[in-house]
C-alpha cells in the first residue's frame, strides 16, 4: 500500500508543477540546464515522464467524459438554467457545428496525450525494466488516445512519431490505418513482457498503473468495433479467465465512490487522493457539476447529513432510461434504484424542490449514481465542491464482461456469451437467461454502464444512432412541483448521418491546407 500513495504522491507533485510557476526570476543558472537530449535516460526520468503522461491523459477526462455523455440518450444537459453551459446544451441537442469548444478541447486533448506518449517512445531506450514499463504504458496511452480519435472523429490524423517543424500540417488518416496502428500498439504492449499483471483480483496497488491485462482489454474493445468477434473474444476471454479482475460485490450504490477506488472491478481509472495539502492541485470539476442542483433543493434529514451540496446539476437522467430500467427490473429494481431516482424518492430521502423553482433540462429523475457524498470530499467545500478524491472511472471489469459478451453472440458462441451476461445479471439481483441475443446485450450494457461514456459511440457503431438520437433536442423538458413539462423547443435538432463521425475541429482545417473536414460538415 506504501507504494501505492508514493507514485500517486510523485502524479500529484507533477500535477502541481505542471501548473505552477516560479515567482523569483533572478535565481541564477548553473551550468546547463538541459533539454530533451539529456533527459529520457534513467530509471528515474522515465519515472517522472509516465507521471508526465497520466498526468496529461487526466487532465482530458473532463472533456472526454461530458463530451461523450451529453451526445447520448442517457441524460440532459441540465444546469442552473437554459444556457447556464450554452456549449454543453450545443452537443446534447445536436445543435453543434464545426467550432465547438469542448470538442475542439477533446480533440487537442487526445493529441496532447499522443505528444508525451511519442516522447517516451521516441526518446527513451528501454533498456531497464522500469523503462521498458514506461514504453509500454506510453504505447498504450497512444492506442487508447488513437482509439478515442479513430472512434470519435474517423479522419483524424495518426502520429506514430514525434512530428519535426516539417511535419506539422498533417493530411487525414484512413480509419483503417488508425485501427492498424491501434492494434499494432497495444500487441507491442502486452508481448513487452513489462507490463506487471495484478497479483489478485484485490490487489490494488498493482491496478494503480496500466496492466497487462487492461491492455488486453483494450485491444478486444478495438476488435469488437472493427466486427473483429473472434480476435475480440480470444482476447477478451484471456482477461476473464486471467481472474486478475472481478465484479464488485460491496454496495452496488457506492460503486462509483471512494468505498470502491480501486477495488477488483476497476480496470482503468485516474487516481485522486484524500491529502488535504494538495487538494486544489488535484481537484476536479467532474462531480460538482454532475451533482444536483442543490440551490434549487432544500435537503433535510438524512439528504442533508450524507449529500454534499453546492453542486450544479447537470448530467440528469432521462425518463427514457428510466423506463427501460423499469422494463427490465421493475420500479423496485436493485440496480435501478442505485442509479436513478424519482421525486417521489428524493422527498422520502429528504429532498425537495423550493417553491416556484424549475429544475431545466429534467424529467423529474435524478443522478443516484453519481451523487455528491459528503464521505467522497477531501473538504466537503460546499461553495466550491470540486475537492472529492474519487478515482475517475475510465473502464471497469463490467464493461469486459459485456464486450466479451457481444463477442461471443456475434461469433456464435452463446454459452461464453450467457456466462458472462448472467454475471452481471446476478449482481443486479435479476433472473439469469437462458438465452442471449445481441439485443440482450444492448439493453444490459445499456443499463449497466448508462452516464460511463460508452453509449454514443456503440450506438453509431452499432447503427442505431439516427434511430436513438434522431429526435433528441427538439424538447427541452423542465420540472416543477406541479411535474413535467416542455420548457422550449429547438428547430434544429437531433443526429443526422453527418454526426457518425464529429467535426474536425474549424480552427485545425483553417490551420492545415492538408486536412480535409468529415462528410456532411
Amino acid at each position: 500500500m506504501k507504494t501505492r500513495y508514493i507514485y500517486a504522491a510523485v502524479l500529484g507533485l507533477l500535477a502541481m508543477f505542471a501548473v505552477s510557476c516560479e515567482s523569483r526570476l533572478d535565481i541564477p543558472k548553473h551550468g546547463n540546464m538541459g533539454g530533451q537530449e539529456d533527459f529520457y535516460k534513467t530509471d528515474a526520468d522515465a519515472m517522472q515522464a509516465t507521471a508526465s503522461l497520466y498526468n496529461a491523459w487526466g487532465g482530458n477526462y473532463y472533456n472526454w467524459s461530458f463530451v461523450k455523455n451529453l451526445l447520448s440518450d442517457d441524460v440532459w444537459c441540465g444546469g442552473g438554467g437554459r444556457g447556464d453551459n450554452a456549449d454543453m446544451e450545443r452537443l446534447n441537442e445536436y445543435t453543434f457545428d464545426t467550432d465547438h469548444g469542448m470538442i475542439s478541447g477533446l480533440y487537442s486533448g487526445l493529441y496532447s496525450i499522443i505528444y508525451n506518449a511519442n516522447l517516451i517512445i521516441g526518446l527513451m531506450e528501454p533498456d531497464t525494466p522500469v523503462k521498458a514499463q514506461a514504453v509500454a504504458e506510453a504505447k498504450f496511452f497512444r492506442a487508447w488516445s488513437h482509439f478515442e480519435l479513430v472512434t470519435l472523429f474517423g479522419t483524424a490524423p495518426k502520429v506514430d512519431h514525434l512530428l519535426a517543424s516539417d511535419e506539422y500540417r498533417q493530411a487525414n488518416s484512413s480509419p483503417e490505418d488508425v485501427w492498424s496502428f491501434v492494434e499494432q500498439d497495444l500487441n507491442e504492449a502486452i508481448g513487452s513482457g513489462a507490463l506487471p499483471s495484478k497479483k489478485s483480483a484485490d490487489d490494488a496497488e498493482t491496478g494503480i498503473r496500466v496492466t497487462k491485462e487492461v491492455a488486453q482489454a483494450m485491444l478486444g474493445k478495438a476488435y469488437l468495433f472493427q466486427k473483429k468477434y473472434a480476435e475480440a473474444a480470444a482476447v477478451l476471454d484471456q482477461v476473464i479467465d486471467s481472474k486478475k479482475y472481478s465484479l464488485w460485490k460491496g454496495d452496488y450504490d457506492k460503486l462509483q465512490h471512494v468505498a470502491a477506488n480501486g477495488s477488483c472491478e476497476s480496470m482503468l481509472e485516474v487516481q485522486k487522493r484524500n491529502d488535504a495539502e494538495q487538494a486544489w492541485s488535484l481537484m476536479t470539476m467532474t462531480y460538482i457539476m454532475q451533482g444536483w442542483r442543490t440551490d434549487h433543493l432544500t435537503l433535510t434529514g438524512e439528504a442533508q447529513a450524507t449529500i454534499a451540496s453546492g453542486t450544479y446539476g447537470f448530467m440528469n437522467p432521462r425518463k427514457s432510461l428510466y423506463d427501460a430500467f423499469v422494463a427490465m427490473e421493475g420500479k423496485d429494481g436493485y440496480r435501478l434504484n442505485s442509479t436513478i431516482r424519482t421525486y417521489e424518492q428524493m422527498k422520502q430521502f429528504g429532498v425537495a424542490l423550493n417553491a416556484g423553482a424549475e429544475l431545466i433540462g429534467h424529467e423529474g429523475y435524478f443522478n443516484w449514481k453519481n451523487r455528491a457524498l459528503k464521505e467522497d470530499c477531501v473538504f466537503d467545500a460546499s461553495y466550491f465542491q470540486a475537492l472529492q478524491y474519487i478515482n475517475l472511472r475510465v473502464m471497469r471489469y463490467a464493461e469486459v464482461l459485456l464486450l466479451a459478451a457481444e463477442a461471443h453472440v456475434m461469433g456464435g458462441s452463446k454459452d461464453k456469451a450467457l456466462s458472462y451476461i448472467n454475471e452481471i445479471r446476478e449482481r443486479a439481483r435479476l433472473t439469469p437467461l437462458t438465452n442471449v441475443t445481441l439485443d440482450d446485450v444492448k439493453k444490459e450494457k445499456r443499463l449497466e454502464l448508462c452516464m460511463e461514456f460508452v453509449r454514443f459511440q456503440d450506438l453509431v457503431r452499432w447503427g442505431d444512432g439516427e434511430s436513438a438520437l434522431g429526435d433528441q433536442g427538439r424538447e427541452v423538458k423542465k420540472f416543477t412541483v406541479e411535474g413535467t413539462s416542455v420548457h422550449s423547443t429547438n428547430s434544429v435538432y437531433g443526429f443526422q448521418a453527418k454526426h457518425n463521425l464529429l467535426p474536425i475541429p474549424r480552427k485545425e482545417i483553417e490551420l492545415n491546407p492538408n486536412m480535409e473536414q468529415n462528410q456532411g460538415w
